[in-house]
């Protein structure tokens, strides 16, 4: 069997591996885009209709509806909340602090919060919200 043997360049080209290339970045970018830094702790944030990004940190306070009050992953009373922050700041090195509450918490916790921040030199607040929806 003889094959025909040719110097001329290809004029087709083929797409499907270029197809498989832009589908795994796709998918890639698609997966990973998911990975949000959140706490652990589930909450009721309040709506806003001009929600805007703000930068990522990992100086989190997480007050829920029963009155618990979680830095990072770990719950604190109120009281011990400065000292928290103190050590939270020394690792992370980072002056926003990104203040989740849940809806129904009083305007007060937070309040406490941004007290106790501001006593350990912390100039910056995010207070978290979701995007309201139409």
């Amino acid at each position: 069997m003889k094959f025909k043997t040719s110097k001329e360049p290809l004029s087709i080209f083929a797409y499907s591996s270029l197809t498989d290339i832009v589908m795994l970045l796709l998918i890639f970018f698609l997966l990973t885009s998911q990975f949000v830094i959140q706490t652990g702790v589930k909450v009721k944030l309040p709506g806003s209709k001009t929600n805007e990004q703000s930068e990522p940190s990992r100086l989190i306070v997480t007050l829920t509806q029963g009155g618990a009050v979680y830095a990072g992953k770990d719950e604190v009373s109120i009281d011990l909340l400065p000292s928290k922050l103190t050590e939270m700041k020394s690792v992370i090195n980072d002056d926003n602090l990104i203040i989740r509450a849940d809806k129904s918490v009083p305007i007060e916790m937070v309040i406490k919060v941004i007290d106790a921040a501001k006593l350990v030199e912390i100039t910056k607040f995010t207070i978290e919200t979701e995007k309201e929806k139409l």
